[in-house]
């Protein structure tokens, strides 16, 4: 018997969680999958015991000092634990009240990456939002965490925006590349985008090879059952892309981790990231 399809959502409670929570319950309810919260507790942090006061301060004031520093530092943990309980059950009530009930929710301690790397093999999919608790959004900066996990993520990756809109149609921008070759198999074998329409955008530099992988690309979707809409848009893929999601409604773009365009290094070079910060929609992404 297959066993049931597994989401893995990760959260800290930042401003993003909700669109993760709903853009997680609409997965959840087209894939029939069960959903795992996680909470990830970083321990990075000073240590006081190791601080080192004897050269500015005499010894019995450095142990009291040391002693104060060493209770603040278990008040400080024990208060981090019970806010991540919190999230936590706030998480699945949120879920629940979408009619997902088949929820759990686990709260590690280290870094959200290496506890990735535990858990992924157990999923089938990752959700995460574009930036966590300490985002600069005066910058527009992504979230460290979230260009992490995309450089170490094998499972697809689903990027929450801001908010969260009905996924109607979505956006594949392709390459030609194994990944954008990965991105159109995940179409057309999963039931999480069935029934969408789907569009499918090759920018940058188009010349007829290029349309005629399009072409070829769009044709296996259409063969799946997909209602699909070309586009072969020569220039800067950051702005051909972007315009499109807005001139075309679309509510999820799909990307492809690495490629052989200037798509080619995503998360790691300058056109992912800037996809990724700008565009008000999730985002799909693959290796």
């Amino acid at each position: 018997m297959k066993a049931m399809p597994a989401i893995l959502a990760c959260t800290d409670g930042s401003i993003y969680a909700p669109s993760i929570y709903q853009l997680t319950a609409w997965a959840a309810q087209r894939l029939a999958a069960s959903v795992e919260v996680l909470h990830v507790l970083d321990h990075h942090r000073e240590r006081a015991a190791s601080i080192d006061f004897s050269g500015s301060i005499g010894i019995d004031a450095s142990l009291h000092l040391t002693e104060e520093l060493t209770k603040f530092e278990e008040e400080q943990g024990r208060i981090a634990r019970l806010k991540g309980k919190a999230i936590l059950e706030d998480a699945r009530q949120q879920l629940a009240a979408t009619g997902i009930a088949n929820v759990t929710t686990t709260q590690r301690h280290g870094t959200l990456v290496d506890t990735l790397d535990e858990l992924e093999p157990r999923c089938d999919l990752v959700v995460i939002g574009k930036r966590g608790e300490h985002a600069d959004f005066a910058k527009g900066h992504l979230g460290g965490n979230l260009q992490r996990v995309i450089r170490a993520a094998v499972r697809p990756v689903l990027v929450a925006a801001r908010a969260f809109r009905p996924i109607e149609r979505f956006l594949i921008a392709s390459d030609g590349g194994p990944s954008a070759t990965k991105a159109i198999d995940f179409a057309l074998a999963s039931p999480l985008l069935k029934g969408a329409a789907c569009h499918i955008l090759r920018a940058g530099h188009v010349d007829d090879r290029a349309k005629w992988y399009l072409e070829e690309a769009a044709g296996k979707l259409r063969a799946g059952g997909s209602e699909v809409t070309s586009h072969a848009v020569s220039g800067e893929p950051v702005t051909v892309i972007a315009e499109t999601v807005k001139r075309e409604d679309i509510q999820l773009l799909v990307m492809g981790a690495y490629g052989h365009s200037p798509i080619r290094t995503l998360i790691l070079g300058s056109t992912t990231t800037t996809m990724v910060r700008t565009c008000l929609v999730p985002v799909l992404m693959f290796r």
